[in-house]
């Protein structure tokens, strides 16, 4: 089989050695790749929202899978741009259609979705600014903090989480009147706040049946203690001690089953996975939000524990039978810490010299930001790697992953010491 996977984040380098060890694989593409996606396959520049372009390399190489890792590219209909070529339509595409991956395009339809069918969520109303006065009276109805959403893809920076009420009324007036988060923020979900703790929950479907995958919890605050701004994710923690069996029947039984059943009544393809957002209130399992793939940087925590050949599982998505497959995951405990730039998520340094990969031994790095340039890797984003350690415990992961990092150098870098010490 010859795949394409589509993205360059630790994400994709993740997928690219999860899918390199497949015996079901003869060739791996990757666009456009990073240096540690090269390490397990041929890396390919291209636009990944250029479908003509994918469609003409995918004939040329006689690509048999696309294996989608970032949203845009499923929002903007990559599925159904290939269900619909007159010549590719055999090609299998390992995420939703457009229409289904409006759960994560779409916050508004995320939450009308969950509201028909009795999914348990936050509380919620949408404005725009033809409505924005109705907006300002939601609010006072509601107890703080208050919670606004741009509608539509805002980069992980279109939620606003206000502790004040006359800030909240700003910051919703600047979100609709001025485009604040341009044709995203043209709809606002505002929500009441729900209190408790957070973790991820990742089903893999075919759009009738589904294997769930480990539970992972992430950390998007810069700052220890979880401080400062929202990035893209400091690091992630696999399992979460918390999502015993007892909460994982609840979460399946309401959330899970209600969610693929929803999409099958409505006909809405979906050959992929779902990330479920959750939040645990007193033990009540509520959604937050969905992803219409995984996450970033859970899917580097969550992969190395799946024993199973994944493309094998792949492979059974497009004629419906995922029963079929076998999902095997390790008892082991795996932890990840993102290494960043300083300054991120503000402004950062770029082209720092990394040091020291050469030693890591007991850990897995994958590539984020990183270019390589007359043999010397370089930083290239905020995000710069992710190390990867699996233990016997969550505290043997973590103390192999901090050890591993102590490797590791280039100017101003910067991660949490805090992953996985509060669970």
């Amino acid at each position: 089989m010859r795949i394409l996977l589509i993205g360059s984040g630790g994400r994709e380098h993740a997928f690219a050695w999860k899918i390199s060890q497949s015996k079901l694989i003869d060739a791996l593409f990757i666009t456009p790749g990073n240096p540690g996606t090269a390490q397990h396959g041929v890396n390919v520049k291209m636009d990944i929202h250029d479908f003509d372009q994918i469609a003409d390399f995918v004939q040329k190489e006689k690509i048999s899978m696309i294996v989608v890792g970032p949203e845009e590219p499923l929002v903007r209909g990559i599925y159904d741009y290939f269900k619909n070529h007159p010549d590719l339509s055999f090609v299998k595409v390992i995420g939703p259609s457009k229409e289904a991956a409006r759960l994560e395009g779409s916050k508004d339809f995320a939450k009308s979705f969950m509201q028909k069918y009795k999914i348990p969520t936050a509380s919620y109303q949408t404005f725009t600014k033809e409505n924005l006065y109705q907006g300002f009276q939601f609010l006072e109805s509601l107890k703080p903090p208050y919670v606004l959403k741009a509608d539509g893809l805002a980069a992980g920076k279109g939620v606003l989480i206000l502790d004040n009420l006359d800030e909240a009324k700003r910051e919703l007036s600047l979100m609709l009147s001025e485009n604040r988060f341009g044709e995203a923020g043209h709809k606002v979900v505002i929500e009441e706040f729900m209190k408790g703790v957070e973790c991820s929950v990742f089903a893999l479907t075919d759009g009738v049946h589904y294997k769930i995958l480990p539970t992972a919890k992430d950390y998007k605050r810069i700052g220890e203690a979880d401080s400062g701004p929202n990035t893209g994710g400091m690091g992630a923690v696999s399992p979460v001690p918390f999502a015993d069996d007892a909460f994982m029947q609840k979460v399946e039984e309401r959330i899970i089953q209600p969610t693929i059943e929803g999409l099958k009544s409505e006909n809405i393809a979906y050959k992929g996975f779902v990330y479920f957002g959750l939040m645990n209130v007193q033990g009540e399992p509520k959604v937050v939000e969905y992803n219409c793939r995984m996450g970033d940087p859970e899917t580097e925590a969550v992969l190395p524990r799946i024993s199973s050949d994944i493309v094998a599982l792949f492979s059974l998505l497009e004629t419906n039978e995922l029963y079929q497959g076998t999902l095997d995951i390790i008892p082991d405990a795996c932890i990840t810490v993102v290494l960043a730039s300083g300054g991120y998520p503000g402004q950062f340094e770029k082209n720092r010299v990394i040091h020291g990969l050469e030693n890591i031994t007991n850990s897995k790095v994958f590539h984020a930001g990183t270019t390589q340039e007359d043999n010397r890797l370089l930083t290239s984003g905020g995000r710069v790697m992710c190390v990867t350690a699996l233990g016997s415990s969550i505290q043997d992961a973590l103390s192999k992953a901090y050890n591993e990092i102590s490797l590791i150098h280039f100017d101003d870098m910067y991660y949490r010491r805090d992953i996985g010490f509060d669970i």
